[in-house]
Parts: C-alpha cells; sequence; structure tokens
C-alpha cells in the first residue's frame, strides 16, 4: 500500500502533492514501483494534528481517487472514517475504506457496509490531538487484539463480509516505544484473530527513536520493520518508499512460501 497524502501537515510529505498532477503522478510513480493499492488521505493522523472540515477533506480526496481511478487499474484506498467522505470516495471509485477510528463514528460503520468497499478497522488510544500525552494499557496486545475483535463482531453484524474486512494494530496510534515493540513482537497473536493485517510503519517516529534518525533518514529501518511485520503475519504494508519496500518484501516472500 503506497502513501498518498494530499495534506500540508502530515508528518512526512505534508504539501508535497497538493496539486492535483502531482498527486496523480505520485500514484503513477508508486505503481510502477511495485503498490498494489493507493492509500489517499485528505486529513493528517500524526500526533497533535488538528482536524479538518468536511467538505474541505472531500475537496482533497475525491478529485484525486476519480483522477487515479480513471488512469489506472488500481485499488483505491480512502484515509479517512467520515460517513460523507466515506460517500464520496466510493462513489468516485475508492474501493477501500482504511479508518483510523475502526469505524466509530456516528454513522460511519452504515456508509462502509453500504459502499461495498472493503474495510480496515485500526486501533487507536485516544485522538490524533492527544494519543501520544501518556498512553497506558495493562497489557497492549491483549486490550488491542480486544479492541480489533470487538470492531470485527461488529462490522459483520452491520452485515459486512467477513472477507472484506483487514485490521490494523495502530502502530504510533497512542503507543509508546516499548508498547509498539511488543506489538510487533505479538503479531502472530493478532494474525490469529482472522482477518488479514494491515500495518503502517513506515518512517515513524518510533523508528527514529530506535535507529536515532530524523525523518527524512528512516528508509532502512522503514523496509526492516516491514520485512519483519510481513515475516510476523501482516499481509499489507502501508509504505511511503514503494520500491525499497516491494524488493525487500519480495526476499521475504520467497523465502516463506516458495519451495
Amino acid at each position: 500500500m503506497g502513501v498518498l497524502n494530499v495534506t500540508p501537515d502530515s508528518f512526512s510529505d505534508g504539501g508535497k502533492f497538493l496539486a492535483l498532477s502531482a498527486a496523480v503522478d505520485r500514484a503513477a510513480a508508486m505503481i510502477a514501483e511495485g503498490a498494489l493499492i493507493v492509500d489517499v488521505g485528505g486529513e493528517s493522523t500524526r500526533p497533535g494534528a488538528a482536524p479538518v472540515g468536511v467538505a474541505e477533506e472531500i475537496d482533497r480526496v475525491a478529485p484525486v481517487i476519480e483522477a487515479v481511478a480513471a488512469r489506472f487499474d488500481i485499488v483505491i484506498s480512502v484515509d479517512s472514517g467520515r460517513p460523507a467522505v466515506i460517500q464520496a470516495a466510493t462513489a468516485v471509485g475508492a474501493t477501500l475504506i482504511n479508518d483510523v477510528r475502526a469505524l466509530q463514528q456516528p454513522g460511519a460503520l452504515q456508509a462502509a457496509a453500504t459502499s461495498g468497499a472493503a474495510i480496515c478497522l485500526m486501533h487507536m488510544q485516544g485522538q490524533p490531538s492527544d494519543m501520544q500525552r501518556a498512553p497506558r494499557y495493562a497489557d497492549v496486545v491483549l486490550n488491542v487484539a480486544s479492541f480489533l475483535r470487538e470492531r470485527l463482531h461488529a462490522c459483520i453484524a452491520a452485515g459486512v463480509a467477513p472477507d472484506r474486512i483487514l485490521l490494523d494494530p495502530g502502530f504510533g496510534f497512542g503507543k509508546s516505544l516499548q508498547h509498539n515493540l511488543e506489538l510487533l513482537r505479538h503479531l502472530p497473536t493478532l494474525a490469529d484473530i482472522g482477518p488479514p493485517l494491515l500495518v503502517g510503519l513506515s518512517r515513524k517516529s518510533m523508528l527514529g527513536e530506535i535507529a536515532r534518525v530524523d525523518v527524512e533518514n528512516r528508509l532502512p529501518v522503514s523496509v526492516a520493520a516491514a520485512t519483519l511485520a510481513v515475516w510476523f503475519g501482516a499481509s499489507v504494508v502501508r509504505a511511503h518508499d514503494v520500491a525499497a519496500t516491494a524488493q525487500a518484501l519480495s526476499l521475504c516472500n520467497a523465502v516463506k512460501f516458495r519451495v
């Protein structure tokens, strides 16, 4: 999954792809590098990020999704959980809803269920504005697993077919470095829940903390994290640096799955 942020304030690439032509060119580049999904986001969810209006979010993502869908035969994901955004995005070509709030906003689950799109449910403690202030868990793996199971069952009860659902443990969303490492070590436990796991570790601050590098220099550690995640059971990796990540995962998959 290649990351396409059409935002001015995302932590890594904010402001780079605000123009429609720049966004479509970026999608084309990621597809050429091996992306099978393009994830379009119109609202930053970095720690401390402020929300944007619904109309503004739609204005950011809908034209990009429509343009990419017209040009490429690719899965397009919308990184949002707002009902109106879900409806607008799926109307113009999005076939995956990637929601950091796991469809808990009023009307989101109903909008997603009726859209026909696949769904990714992510765990987050708190909200982007405050999630990293002092995250606490009795047991982060058990707590995250319990939440994901609850949201999975809520989706199924709303009429969503189980094979339309992915789960995301939410690395960096209301977790300390130790919490993130525990989740990475125990990805097999989360994979046992059933649906495929989607993992987003690319360029995140936890990697910078470990490698002691700023966001512009996190490619090697991001690729290592993606490889570990797939080795431990992730099915989809969300990445900014698609070419390098795809190369690393080709080796990982060759060792795991080929004779």
